[in-house]
């Protein structure tokens, strides 16, 4: 049976959020990969990307999660690039359910505007179109995944419910 809970989407879709709230229901750990790479690497990743560039980052990240993806009862809380590499995908299903937290540019941009922590959207003077511009790009890479939830307006609650739905009836099979 698969038991990892793994969640993917764009930046500020509210994975971390159902990640707590799962957590919390399920007494499961967390795994952040971005808190792992922070670790790892001793830096924000804001300061990894300046320092070595976005390609080092993912090389980084890849690494990850081929030390997490044959864990069991985790739950899983993405970096937001982490399926452009369908490697990492390959590798998150093998042991896990992998749920896309789908929403819209201008949600997203909602829940971001006042982050300073966000390196694709911090050194660009138009962050609403580059958002459009990065999710259209990632759009096909999410959708991989083995379910896709609207997390337009939800709650970390709500998502958590709509998860655990589609996750115990997967379970169940």
């Amino acid at each position: 049976m698969l038991t990892n809970i793994v969640l993917i989407g764009f930046m500020g879709v509210g994975k971390s959020l159902a990640a707590k709230h799962l957590s919390a229901k399920l007494s499961r750990p967390i795994v952040s990969t971005d808190e792992l790479i922070v670790a790892q690497e001793g830096k924000s990743i804001a300061k990894i990307f300046q320092d070595h560039g976005e390609l080092y980052f993912r090389q980084v990240e890849a690494k990850i999660v081929e030390a997490i993806a044959d864990k069991d009862n985790l739950i899983v809380d993405c970096g937001g690039g982490i399926a452009l590499n369908p490697h990492n995908l390959e590798l998150l299903k093998k042991n896990g359910i992998v749920f896309y937290l789908s929403a819209s540019a201008e949600e997203i941009y909602k829940n971001v505007k006042d982050q300073k922590h966000r390196p694709l959207l911090n050194n660009t003077p138009d962050p609403k179109n580059k958002i459009n511009e990065l999710l259209n790009k990632r759009r096909p890479f999410y959708e991989k995944a083995d379910h896709i939830i609207d997390a337009d307006g939800k709650t970390g609650e709500q998502l958590c419910v709509d998860i655990l739905t589609l996750f115990n009836k997967a379970a169940a099979k």
